[in-house]
């Protein structure tokens, strides 16, 4: 650990972008404003100090933003290793599947997919070569972000079945050589969880369980991500809510709440429970006071307040001591969703060293430079090239691989939303997927090609982010036709409609709860067609589970800085593989001539240049 605290307006341009969180809080902005590194990492720049590069920017960034950063530059002390570990772990090697319950499978009519549902299609999982599945939230919840405001962490949601269903899915899962994963949603609880009903009662301990305050007016300007202020009144008292006015955010000052969140957990694990994906986990320190969010952070993210938890000032205590009481007692697996984070600050949350998260989410890849989910564009996969080389090169984490989640429309209509190459598309995906270093995610559909739905009309919509950013853009003056428009670019119903396991539906014999036509070949037909995209995923797990190539081997690329072409090599102990891909719609031309034999393509036959999104791995040598 070396002591790196105390900048000031008079430190360095290269000081700053030296730091973890200077970097990522760097990164990010310039990401937003989609402006390359260069404009800092310059030798010119890099060596002026942040009070003369807030003159210099002051007619596009408030000299407030560089006050704000150094605030959060002197919150962490820490600096990574930048060691890679490759000790062998199940988890590495994994393909780990993600399930949505509601939209999964219902077995008994009530439109509402259910763990007896999942129990049902092990078999289908355990065909396309799972090791791991990953539940959304199962626990009882009032349903108002769909399981993510928990009522009661101990206790089975009526929709999806009952603790001795959950027990025979754990068994089953095991039986079949799965693991099984639960969503850990620990940043908040419902409203409606005995600990909130407790707090608003003016019982003193459960009081201090959230962020409860006293006050004639809103106590900060913090907004919420599904719409307006944070805070939600309670008769004299203010409740800090991050996300619906349903979720209240828990304190993690408090060490009593702490403990109890960790009994929480280490029940679930002496169930059997293998690990846990630990929702907004990066949430849980806020800054001392919770004051006011810069404003022009604000602006530039979209929501006021981000930076005073988003990266809080106790979050590695908190994480390291979860992970020391809770999760190393059981050899648990742990993930974390971490918006916000960057590459240096992703190494400082999971490098394996450092003993807090195995692994995290870093959302970044979803979305082009200057886009966030709402906006409408043409997702370039040449981005994604260039994200990749970077992460895989650079981060000394085990990174998660996932283009697909129930948070995000599907990454398949973001590049070709017409689908006209839907179907080559998704297998090149799954190509760059599998052999790149690091666990492969996948999120339900994502084997069958899935793609955003055909939603018609706003009633349609039943995530409450969608429906509350619809009234907001009307109330902002947006015809209804706008408002609609902008919430298919990016509504999480996309990722949420029941799967197609037959070509008449097969979700249900009931009316499911959300519906929306997709436009895919159903589980039950390509199940049958070897040249389905269903297949191909099983081809490619099979492949990976061959070789240690694609989990422990070396990673080079080379054309990097060739548009369109994506060329790398994965290799251990003498076993080489090449991996070839086109990223564009149009046919291209070979800048170099690979050697060795084809064992996947996403085309049939062969041709002297590469076809539109094609993409070929070969086993041999260049």
């Amino acid at each position: 650990m070396n002591d790196i605290k105390n900048f000031t307006l008079d430190s360095k341009v290269r000081d700053i972008y030296a730091n973890p969180v200077g970097h990522d809080a760097i990164e990010k902005v310039l990401l937003q404003l989609n402006v390359k590194p260069w404009l800092i990492t310059n030798p010119v720049v890099a060596s002026i100090s942040l009070k003369q590069l807030a003159a210099m920017t002051k007619k596009t960034v408030d000299e407030s933003f560089y006050t704000a950063l150094i605030n959060l530059l002197n919150t962490e002390g820490s600096t990574p290793k930048n060691q890679r570990s490759l000790a062998p772990k199940w988890w590495k090697e994994a393909v780990i599947y993600q399930i949505y319950p509601r939209s999964f499978y219902d077995s008994n009519g009530d439109g509402i997919g259910d763990l007896q549902g999942i129990i049902s299609k092990l078999d289908y999982l355990s065909e396309l070569g799972v090791d791991a599945l990953w539940l959304s939230p199962v626990y009882d919840s009032p349903n108002d972000d769909n399981g993510y405001d928990i009522r009661n962490y101990r206790q089975i949601m009526d929709d999806f079945g009952t603790m001795e269903d959950f027990n025979q899915l754990l068994s089953a899962a095991h039986s079949h050589g799965m693991r099984l994963i639960m969503d850990l949603v620990v940043n908040h609880t419902s409203d409606e969880h005995e600990w909130f009903k407790e707090a608003l009662a003016g019982n003193p301990v459960y009081r201090d369980y959230y962020h409860l305050k006293k006050s004639k007016k809103v106590p900060n300007n913090w907004e919420s991500f599904f719409g307006g202020s944070a805070w939600n009144q309670y008769g004299e008292d203010w409740g800090l809510h991050l996300f619906s006015k349903k979720q209240m955010d828990l304190n993690w000052d408090n060490p009593t709440m702490r403990q109890d969140v960790y009994d929480m957990i280490r029940w679930w694990l002496s169930k059997g429970v293998d690990g846990f994906r630990l929702d907004v986990i990066n949430y849980i320190s806020k800054t001392e006071g919770l004051p006011d969010g810069n404003e022009f952070i604000g602006k530039l993210m979209g929501f006021s307040g981000v930076e005073k938890y988003f990266y809080g000032p106790h979050l590695h205590e908190y994480l390291a001591e979860m992970q020391r009481e809770a999760f190393a007692p059981f050899d648990a697996f742990t993930v974390g969703e971490t918006p916000g984070v960057g590459i240096e600050m992703a190494k400082l949350l999971a490098e394996e060293h450092r003993k807090e998260l195995d692994m995290v989410f870093a959302f970044d890849i979803l979305e082009m430079p200057g886009k966030t989910r709402f906006d409408q564009y043409i997702y370039d996969l040449n981005y994604l090239k260039s994200y990749m080389i970077n992460w895989q090169e650079n981060y000394t984490g085990w990174m998660s691989l996932f283009w697909d989640n129930h948070d995000n429309p599907r990454m398949l209509s973001k590049i070709d939303p017409t689908g006209v190459y839907s179907i080559v598309l998704a297998k090149l995906l799954a190509v760059i997927q599998f052999t790149l270093r690091g666990t492969v995610f996948l999120f339900q559909g994502q084997e069958l090609g899935a793609v955003n739905g055909d939603f018609k009309d706003i009633s349609q919509f039943r995530d409450v982010e969608s429906i509350n950013m619809y009234s907001s853009e009307l109330s902002k003056g947006s015809t209804s036709e706008a408002a609609f428009k902008k919430v298919m670019s990016g509504s999480r119903d996309h990722a949420r409609i029941p799967l197609k396991w037959t070509n008449e539906g097969g979700f249900s014999f009931g009316e499911p709860w959300l519906q929306a036509s997709v436009s895919m070949p159903s589980a039950e037909h390509q199940r049958k067609d070897s040249t389905s995209v269903l297949s191909f995923h099983k081809r490619l797990v099979a492949l990976r589970k061959s070789t240690k190539a694609f989990t422990y081997g070396d990673v080079s690329f080379e054309h990097k800085h060739t548009k369109d072409y994506f060329y790398y090599k994965r290799s251990i102990k003498g076993e080489v593989y090449i991996v070839e891909c086109n990223l564009s719609p149009h046919p291209l031309k070979r800048p170099t001539k690979p050697k060795g034999e084809v064992v996947i393509c996403n085309y049939a036959g062969r041709e002297s240049f590469l076809r539109p999104y094609e993409a070929v791995i070969y086993r041999g040598d260049c």
